[in-house]
Order: structure tokens, then C-alpha cells, then sequence
């Protein structure tokens, strides 16, 4: 199978620290905590190291170890830190015939504090990433099997409806897991874009922020799934999703996104599972536990599997269960990509039988 991933290219800088040396404040009503770092102090590291991510070359890594011949399409400034990313890519055999050098911004980077709980605080530099143009996107490039776009910053985003259009026309299996500021700025094209998109993969944050929209089309509250006589819903589907005063069930959600065209919808709910719905059936697949030493990732390496194993024709739990192994194996690791499974190893870990899924009539 051939493959392109559109989107992001980063240099992420991970800071380790001690949580002795951090303080961490907790909120007690939402799920949202804090470090907070002491002004004019320096702050004793376990280990500060570079990687090469960013969401496409992400997913492009992930598509190469899972066996796809697979090529990218970033936007890199003419700088240090471009010539790192370039070499990342060759080394685990990604194609860099559609990366494209832009003068105008330096590549684009981050620097993560990881503490606690390894979730880590991340401040971003987007550079280059945001110059992404309509024209930078070629139809020999989106000639492939599976087209992949992942989150767009700034100006880039601009060009979403016109990438996946071409895509679809082009015959290809079409995903895409668009950021928070995408769907924040740019949601009614985006929902306008639904119909050529195969899956979409998004967060319970990011399905919280189209929930407004949704209610303004279809209404508030939505359907519900049958539970078994004593069956306890999984968190998401027994909570569902809110913003802006405005709610809908996890069934009304998936719905609503069926109605407006995308044909599979996949939401994370973190350490809390996973969700794919499919016209008529909604599954669910809890985590993978593993000992967490960053969460960085862990977002990419689901949806690329889970958009590999869908475009391959599998069904919804062999593709939840690969997907969640890839996921958590990311999460053993501080970076990015050093966790990244092959195909032979996610099938060694699934042949457990875990993580279990679960699959309701909708």
C-alpha cells in the first residue's frame, strides 16, 4: 500500500525533571492540571534530549514500520534543524520527494517538560509548518492508496478542504485528525469537508468543540446505545459530550458525524479508552496498561494504525485492538517515535486477546 501524510514537522526538545524539583497543581473539578515553574530559578534536569516529530512525520514513521511504502509531505525551513528532520525520514525509509523548503520561516519546534505524570507541557513553534499552499499539494503526490492530513497550523489549515476534495477524487482512502485550533478557527469548513473524509480520528477535547455546531444542525441530546442488564458504560459513552451550555450523547455525536458525511469517526478518550463508529455499530476498546514515560505521540500512532488497518478492509476491533498496542507502546517511551511497532510485533502483543472490545448496535 502506498501512502502520503500531510501536515507537521517538528524538533521537539524533552526536558525530564525530577516531580521533587517541579511543583504540580491539580484542579479538583476539571481534568486539568499544571506545572509551575519558579521565575529566575534554575531547574535541575533528569535528561534534556532532541527528537524529530511533528504529526505527519509521525504517522509517516508509523506507516514505514507497519510495511507502507509511504512518503511525506512537510514544510521545512532552509536551517539546522530542516536537515534533522530530512535525515530522520531517510533513515526509516520515508520518501522526502514532496518536502518543501521554505526560506520564509526556520523549521518548527518544541520543548516539552515532562514531570509527574509524564504528561508534558509543551510549548510550540510552528515556523515553517504554517506555509503550507494549495499548490505545494501535486496530484502525482496524492496518487497513492491512503492520503493522511494531519493537524494544520495557522494558514495551512486554509488549504484542509481543498487537500481532502483532491484526495477522495483521486480515488484514495481518506483520513484525517485535524488539532483543536483547526477545528476551533476553521470548524464550518472543516465540517463542510466531512463528506470526502473515509475516518477521522479527534480527541474527547476536539469532539467537544464541534459539539455547538452539531446541535445547530441536528439538535441537542441525540440517541442512545442499549446497554446489557447490568453492563456499566465505558466513561465517554456513559458522560458523553459538552460545550458552550450545549450537549449530546457519544451515540448523538458519532450520529451527527455520520449525517454529515464522514463515513467512520474514531474519538480517544485517553488512558480511558477508545471509540469507532461504523454506520450502524459503535466499539469501544479500552487501553493498553504500560508504565508511562510520556504521552507525546501516543495520538499519532493510534490514528495512523487505525487508519492502515481500515483502508487494509479490516474490521473495527482488530483495528481498535492494533491501534491501541501501537498507542501504548509509544507511551513507554519519552519521545515520539522510539515506541513505534511493527506489524509482526502489534500482532504478537494482540494475540493476548487484550485489550477487550466491546461493540454496540447504533
Amino acid at each position: 500500500m502506498r501512502a502520503i501524510t500531510i501536515g507537521g514537522a517538528m524538533v521537539d526538545t524533552i526536558a525530564i525533571v525530577e516531580s521533587e524539583r517541579i511543583e504540580r497543581m491539580t484542579m479538583r473539578n476539571a481534568d486539568t492540571a499544571f506545572l509551575l515553574l519558579e521565575e529566575g530559578r534554575k531547574t535541575e534536569a533528569l535528561e534534556i534530549s532532541a527528537h524529530v516529530g511533528g504529526g505527519a512525520v509521525n504517522v509517516a514513521v508509523a506507516m514505514a514500520r507497519l510495511g507502507l511504502d509511504v512518503s511525506t509531505l512537510v514544510k521545512l525551513g532552509r536551517d539546522a534543524r530542516a536537515e534533522i528532520v530530512l535525515q530522520r525520514l531517510m533513515s526509516e525509509g520515508v520518501s522526502t520527494r514532496w518536502v518543501v523548503r521554505d526560506a520564509r520561516a526556520p523549521t518548527g519546534a518544541s520543548v516539552m517538560i515532562s514531570s509527574h505524570e509524564r504528561d508534558a507541557a509543551i510549548f510550540t513553534f510552528r515556523g515553517a509548518n504554517t506555509l503550507l499552499e494549495a499548490c505545494d499539494v501535486t496530484a502525482d503526490g496524492l496518487a497513492v492508496d491512503l492520503v493522511y492530513v494531519s493537524s494544520l497550523s495557522n494558514q495551512s489549515a486554509d488549504c484542509f478542504p481543498d487537500i481532502v476534495s483532491r484526495a477522495r477524487k483521486a480515488g484514495a482512502f481518506v483520513a484525517a485528525n485535524p488539532g483543536l485550533r483547526q477545528l476551533s478557527a476553521r470548524g464550518g469548513a472543516f465540517l463542510e469537508s466531512l463528506p470526502h473524509l473515509d475516518l477521522l480520528t479527534i480527541n474527547r477535547s476536539e469532539a467537544d468543540v464541534l459539539v455547538p455546531a452539531l446541535v445547530a444542525r441536528f439538535g441537542e441530546g441525540g440517541a442512545t446505545v442499549t446497554l446489557e442488564p447490568g453492563e456499566t458504560p465505558p466513561p465517554l459513552l456513559a458522560r458523553g459530550l459538552s460545550s458552550g451550555g450545549f450537549e449530546l450523547t457519544l451515540a448523538g455525536f458519532m450520529a451527527a458525524m455520520h449525517a454529515s458525511g464522514v463515513h467512520s469517526v474514531a474519538v480517544t478518550d485517553g488512558g480511558r479508552g477508545a471509540y469507532l463508529s461504523r454506520p450502524g455499530e459503535l466499539s469501544y476498546c479500552a487501553t493498553v496498561s504500560v508504565p508511562v514515560m510520556g504521552t507525546a505521540g501516543a495520538g499519532d500512532a493510534f490514528a495512523a494504525t487505525l487508519s492502515v488497518m481500515l483502508a487494509e478492509g479490516r474490521g473495527a476491533g482488530e483495528a481498535l485492538v492494533a491501534a491501541s498496542h501501537n498507542a501504548a507502546s509509544v507511551i513507554g517511551h519519552v519521545d515520539t517515535q522510539s515506541g513505534l511497532l511493527s506489524r509482526e510485533e502489534i500482532a504478537a502483543r494482540a494475540g493476548s486477546g487484550e485489550p477487550a472490545v466491546r461493540a454496540w448496535p447504533c
